[in-house]
């Protein structure tokens, strides 16, 4: 595995000029007048945000893009490592270009993402796909240019991996998915090490971007329209560790709601160790930012947390949530859970069903523990079998099903402030989401999607709110 010869003094200028070989090497290759590309994302927002840089580039080099890998000329897959569901859609979904590939040779397939920066995962790429032409992780997406640029001009298979420099590149062109949805990542990589995760692994160590180049970002999103920005990190409430300025999440978050507009603000992924009271003062003080947080507290069981290298308790996770709950009026909270972690019992189970009886969460995203190779707590002693988790997993949804509805039964008769996101196939309503991050079906036209609306709430179903558009 090659790797790049990258200055990262002119990167830019380096990979423009690959960018412009692209172009002149697919006026040839091409099926049709442009060349077409097909990227599908897989896993967490960061991952689409990635997404959106390598069309960023693929765009300066010429490229249009598809929503069929059939009709495309470059195919690639930006993977997901998180849970073990994602790597098996991945390997089905690659296996199944086999053909299209050799009905139509000069077709490019690559895979980036996290999945790729796992040696076995590359290897098995390696060994089991030779129609894979270009493999790539995630410290390499700045060099996306180059490697493409070498696996066309050469014919032959390019894997680059495990190539974290732990610097954090500026510049790279961006073509955004949404017109009024925009990602904007503030820091990359995770210090935290939890022992079900494999971030750290292979997003690497955290950086934090300057806060300038950050704030630039945000004005340029809100000033070409932008309604709804979410702040990236694999940890945000960290962010700031490492720079010369005396920043932290909160006065960052702070100073980007200064800037005028009619917008809202979010963030993920907040970890509880570090979500300070100073930011959930400025939620509460400030003119954009959402009232909805989502802060994972994976279990209610300190013996299990310890196990999960989560550091903090029980006692400290409801404190955070009572200071919310007190400053930030409605506030709507989130979470992520882990059923069966290894040595968990029914006991320490039903600790995490009596935390999420005591705070009344929004929604939750439950997941049954999914072993990730290279990590702690994949070598851990886990004695209890897969159908008795299912069965913990059921019971926890049906607890936090009754308490979803029993909030939205609450709101019926208020008038929220909402934004018209989509319409929805199935029913012809429009799909619109509330401050909270809560979704309100709505009757009316289609000319209305990326608008602030405001709405009152008419009907509650067990995870959705149905309004009338005042």
């Amino acid at each position: 595995m090659q790797k790049s010869d990258l200055n990262k003094e002119n990167y830019l200028e380096q990979q423009n000029y690959y960018l412009n070989l692209i172009a002149e090497l697919m006026s040839v290759r091409k099926r049709g007048e442009t060349p077409l590309a097909f990227i599908h994302t897989y896993g967490c927002q960061q991952n689409v945000a990635d997404s959106e840089k390598i069309k960023g580039m693929l765009s300066v080099a010429g490229f249009d893009f598809v929503d069929k890998p059939d009709d495309a000329d470059f195919i690639l897959f930006n993977t997901c490592a998180v849970r073990e569901h994602a790597e098996d859609r991945v390997f089905g979904n690659v296996g199944a270009l086999k053909t299209l590939k050799r009905k139509h040779p000069q077709i490019m397939i690559a895979l980036c993402g996290c999945m790729m920066e796992q040696k076995h995962i590359a290897e098995r790429m390696y060994k089991s796909f030779p129609f894979v032409s270009l493999v790539f992780g995630t410290h390499s997406l700045q060099n996306f240019p180059e490697l493409y640029y070498r696996a066309l001009f050469t014919g032959k298979r390019v894997y680059e991996r495990d190539n974290d420099d732990k610097k954090i590149y500026e510049g790279i062109p961006v073509k955004r998915d949404g017109t009024f949805k925009g990602w904007l990542p503030v820091m990359y990589g995770c210090d935290n090490f939890c022992t079900y995760c494999i971030v750290p692994y292979v997003r690497g160590r955290e950086r934090s971007r300057k806060p300038q180049d950050i704030l630039n970002e945000a004005k340029e999103l809100i000033n070409s329209g932008y309604k709804d920005i979410t702040l990236l990190g694999q940890n945000v409430n960290s962010y700031g560790k490492g720079l010369e300025e005396d920043i932290t999440f909160a006065k960052l978050i702070g100073e980007i709601d200064k800037i005028p507009g009619d917008y809202w603000l979010r963030f993920m992924t907040s970890h509880p160790k570090d979500c300070s009271k100073e930011l959930i003062d400025t939620i509460a003080n400030s003119e954009h930012i959402s009232t909805h947080l989502h802060l994972p507290f994976q279990s209610g069981s300190d013996p299990i947390l310890k196990k999960m290298n989560r550091h903090y308790d029980r006692k400290k996770y409801l404190e955070i949530i009572n200071y919310a709950k007190e400053k930030i009026p409605n506030v709507s909270i989130t979470s992520d859970i882990i059923v069966g972690f290894p040595g968990e019992t029914y006991e320490d189970f039903q600790e995490t069903i009596s935390l999420i009886k005591e705070v009344e969460f929004t929604s939750l995203f439950t997941f049954i523990y999914s072993p990730r190779v290279g990590t702690p707590a994949a070598e851990m002693d886990d004695p209890i079998p897969p159908e008795e988790k299912s069965k913990w997993f059921r019971e926890l949804l049906s607890v936090q099903e009754g308490i979803a509805a029993k909030r939205c039964a609450s709101m019926v008769g208020k008038t929220e402030k909402i934004l018209v996101e989509s319409v929805n196939e199935k029913n012809g309503k429009l799909q619109c989401r509330n401050s909270g991050n809560i979704i309100v079906e709505c009757e009316g036209e289609s000319s209305l999607i990326g608008t602030f609306q405001t709405a009152e709430i008419t009907e509650a179903r067990n995870w959705i709110l149905r309004g009338k558009i005042i």
